[in-house]
């Protein structure tokens, strides 16, 4: 008799534990199938991507040597893209900082070269230039920014003709300061020495930008740069890839004060996925970023927030986010914390529609002006051998010294 009632026990708790796992997998699997039904229903559009990068330097821009479709070395291809329910791209135009005042504009030029021939010879992808053909793409959207304003060579024409070539996001630095707005980063610091904000030039270029429509990136500015530009802009702005500094101090996120005046000025903060910045450590899981998510929604909404990975720019990512086919994780963990769909169909891709038709309806508003007409007006120490239409006395003397040596060679 005790041995038919241990087995009745032992059976009990079989039962018992069996039905606990059973509901733990059916929670697991429900989880996984709404986050897939979320992202077929509403396809990511991510804020940040370094690809280019890659395949400057690893293949010299040349796309016939890189497989688009299933390429191991790289975070981002094709296949993962789909993977991934990726639906639109913001794809970098990056030149290194070495490069500002010689030939930053020609390898910017290069750049997007490259994102244009990458999403216009594959059929998966597709270049869009206004959030309506982002919004009704079918394939892979890509739209180009450019990483660092040290790539318009302190010229608002400069910045225009990106304007024409395609370029919607422009981030006014990158880890180096221009002679008009400063970098968060203390890598360079040749300009910027006593001014710690935005100069006056650095406002005619985020005036120019509200007026072309170009989305206003403050990733990497620093803190006193992008509090000038986010009481300065009249359209929202953005940071395409950055974290919340209450979660990990490190200066590329973004303070929750900075994070009231983002909220008010109607823009977005596009979560950066890089170990370092979300959990100021090489090892990390996505927990850790899913707290970001988390914070940032405590602060300023979910209506404020996107994702920004900065995969194939930055190196180091979280355990379960290592490359593009991972986003579908990130939304099984946010869903597990009680977001609802309509908060991850804004993170996912509305609140950036959103953002980047705002943009585009302040152009419409603003009248042309001659703000769009003005030259950087620097010191001209700072170039002693650029050209001039009128150069002062030591640029000409600049000048004429490269031609008594061009002389001398010709004659020697």
């Amino acid at each position: 008799m005790l041995i038919y009632k241990k087995a009745g026990i032992r059976g009990a708790w079989i039962r018992w534990f069996m039905c606990t796992l059973l509901s733990l997998l059916h929670g697991v699997i429900s989880e996984t199938s709404r986050a897939l039904d979320i992202m077929t229903k509403y396809p990511l559009i991510d804020g940040h991507n370094d690809l280019a990068l890659r395949l400057r330097m690893h293949h010299n821009n040349k796309l016939s040597t890189f497989n688009m479709y299933n390429n191991p070395k790289v975070a981002t291809d094709i296949s993962r893209l789909i993977a991934g329910h990726v639906g639109g791209q913001v794809f970098a135009a990056y030149v290194l900082c070495t490069a500002q005042d010689k030939d930053a504009v020609r390898l910017t030029l290069e750049q997007i070269d490259v994102i244009r021939r990458m999403c216009t010879e594959n059929p998966e992808m597709e270049l869009v230039t206004t959030a309506e053909g982002m919004k009704n793409s079918t394939k892979i959207a890509c739209l180009i920014s450019i990483e660092g304003g040290h790539s318009i060579d302190s010229s608002l024409a400069a910045l225009r003709m990106f304007y024409q070539l395609g370029v919607r996001s422009m981030a006014l630095t990158h880890n180096c300061n221009t002679p008009w707005a400063e970098s968060s980063s203390s890598y360079y610091t040749y300009y910027q020495q006593k001014n710690n904000s935005l100069t006056e030039f650095g406002k005619a270029v985020v005036n120019e930008m509200n007026r072309l429509g170009m989305l206003v990136d403050l990733s990497h500015s620093s803190w006193e740069t992008a509090r000038a530009v986010l009481k300065h802009s009249t359209a929202p702005v953005i940071f395409t890839h950055s974290a919340a500094y209450a979660i990990c101090n490190n200066i590329r996120n973004v303070p929750d004060d900075q994070l009231l005046l983002l909220k008010e000025n109607g823009g977005l903060i596009m979560v950066n996925f890089y170990s370092s910045f979300v959990a100021c450590s090489n090892n990390t899981n996505m927990s850790v970023v899913a707290d970001h998510f988390d914070h940032l929604k405590r602060v300023i909404g979910a209506e404020s927030i996107g994702i920004g990975a900065d995969f194939d720019g930055a190196i180091g990512f979280p355990k379960g986010l290592e490359d593009v086919s991972k986003y579908p994780a990130l939304i099984e963990e946010l869903i597990s914390r009680n977001w609802t769909e309509e908060e991850l169909a804004g993170v996912l891709r509305l609140n950036f529609l959103r953002v980047f038709q705002k943009v585009e309806k302040v152009r419409k508003l603003i009248l042309v002006s001659n703000q769009s007409g003005i030259n950087c007006k620097l010191n001209c120490n700072l170039f002693p051998c650029t050209l001039d239409i009128e150069p002062p006395s030591h640029l000409a003397l600049c000048e004429r010294k490269q031609v008594s040596e061009l002389r001398l060679r010709s004659v020697s």
